[in-house]
């Protein structure tokens, strides 16, 4: 059954059934594999999109519970100035180890920046419930708390 949807910003036709979990939508009939299958029952993380704005774990959202919302994927995520600034902290704390869980992380990371411009670690282990089995959670708080000061640096100088 044809369904339209809006995806990074775009209106999409994909011919998939209501129940299809979004992630297969995502990965098989868009091609966007940035979305990781992991689990496939919203428990790991690896495949956190976000829905109007907010983290969902796509392998268990049905299509038919997307209606007129609008899915970000990490394809797009460095058009986000936080999730810009994340990735440039990932890269330079090196969080990446194999890297499977890496795009729900960031995901997961942009929700949090977004919501708490500069989080505590209690704010970090609140927000980041993704699975990393290679423990990269250390670099990962560090390259939040990069992100964050970079942006509150830069929030604070476009002020007069």
């Amino acid at each position: 059954m044809p369904t339209t949807l809006t995806v990074n910003g775009r209106r999409v036709r994909v011919d998939a059934a209501p129940d299809t979990p979004l992630l297969w939508v995502l990965r098989d009939a868009l091609g966007m594999t940035g979305t990781k299958y992991g689990c496939g029952i919203a428990q790991c993380g690896a495949c956190t999109v976000h829905l109007d704005g907010a983290p969902v774990r796509s392998c268990a959202l049905p299509l038919s519970a997307v209606g007129n919302g609008a899915v970000t994927t990490i394809e797009v995520l460095h058009q986000d100035r936080r999730g810009k600034a994340l990735q440039e902290a990932w890269i330079a704390h090196q969080v990446p180890q194999c890297g499977y869980c890496q795009s729900g992380f960031l995901m997961a990371a942009t929700d949090l920046l977004t919501r708490t411009p500069v989080p505590t670690d209690a704010d970090m282990d609140a927000a980041l419930t993704n699975l990393c089995r290679c423990g990269t959670q250390p670099r990962m708080k560090a390259a939040i708390r990069e992100a964050a000061s970079r942006l509150h640096d830069a929030a604070g100088r476009r002020e007069p």
